[in-house]
């Protein structure tokens, strides 16, 4: 396989390849790095590769499953707050973030990418996957993310059909609350009017309007800082501190992650301009926010390529 016809063949599978790395170990960073060492294997091995065994995609596929299992050894799984412990109760909690976390990061939306299920992408997913054995987490992914066929899986994995299938059955169960969650997709109408009426609320500093478009049980969880509430009272209770310590006149600039709605929140600054401050990606369950993840990490705003400064 000559340079050209390599980069022609590989090249179409690299964004879902990112997915599907970004979904076994929870950093887009990472992802990016693991992609770029399964290409590179790729490369080395071009020569060896038989086309009449297998697909481009599905060895692909096989490599960067291995590369994914192999680095997953040496890693720490990537939660959100919520998974460490019970919610706080006290909205005025000092604000201490905690970087020796390895955090979940969220993973930025190409629209135009038909390529991966988006569902299988949902933030509270992606964390209950990180609970969950390495190759029982890939045998999901390859299965119920990306429709792989169980003989697929196991030529992939160098196993059995009934292994493959074992595992996927225990994923299931460990994933079962999460994946049986009643979730609006993204695109929904309802869904925009919700989020959208949420930043017309948080731009105009209007907490009380804020929370009436809350479920009751909200929560909202906000790495690397380790707090996380539940409910409206101390959703916004918290989002007044925010108010007091920051002040009012927002600007918040949508855009999307994991499938769900999200917005860059800029702060005001005393030159009148706006800073950038976090990324908040939301949950939208009967029209109502229901799980708000705000993310305060310049490696994620990379990540999502957002202007520290607006106007």
């Amino acid at each position: 396989m000559s340079a050209i016809d390599f980069e022609s063949a590989t090249g179409q599978h690299r964004r879902e390849l990112v997915a599907y790395c970004y979904r076994m170990l929870g950093s887009v960073h990472e992802a990016e790095d693991l992609v770029q060492e399964t290409l590179l294997r790729a490369w080395k091995a071009r020569e060896r590769y038989d086309e009449r065994k297998a697909s481009v995609r599905t060895w692909l596929y096989r490599i960067a499953t291995n590369v994914c299992l192999t680095a997953l050894e040496s890693k720490a799984r990537r939660p959100l707050p919520s998974g460490l412990g019970p919610p706080s109760t006290d909205p005025d909690a000092p604000l201490l973030p905690s970087f020796e976390v390895p955090w979940l990061q969220p993973f930025p939306d190409d629209p135009a990418d038909q390529a991966v299920r988006r569902g299988s992408m949902r933030l509270a997913l992606v964390a209950a996957m990180q609970l969950l054995p390495a190759r029982q987490r890939a045998v999901w992914v390859l299965r119920e993310g990306l429709e792989f066929s169980a003989a697929e899986v196991a030529g992939l994995l160098d196993t059995s059909v009934a292994s493959v299938n074992s595992a996927l059955q225990r994923a299931r169960a460990g994933l079962a609350d999460v994946v049986e969650d009643e979730v609006t997709p993204a695109e929904d109408r309802g869904v925009r009017d919700a989020v959208e009426a949420y930043v017309r609320a948080f731009e105009a500093g209007d907490v009380d309007a804020l929370v009436e478009l809350l479920t009751e049980d909200a929560i909202l969880e906000m790495p690397p800082v380790p707090l996380w509430y539940v409910g409206r009272d101390d959703y916004g209770a918290f989002i007044r501190r925010v108010f007091a310590m920051r002040g009012v006149g927002w600007r918040m600039v949508p855009t999307a992650a994991n499938g769900q709605p999200a917005v860059a929140a800029y702060a005001p600054e005393p030159d009148g301009g706006h800073r950038l401050h976090t990324l908040q990606v939301f949950t939208v369950t009967g029209g109502k926010i229901s799980h708000t993840v705000v993310f305060q990490d310049p490696a994620v705003f990379a990540a999502f390529e957002l202007p520290v400064v607006i106007s």
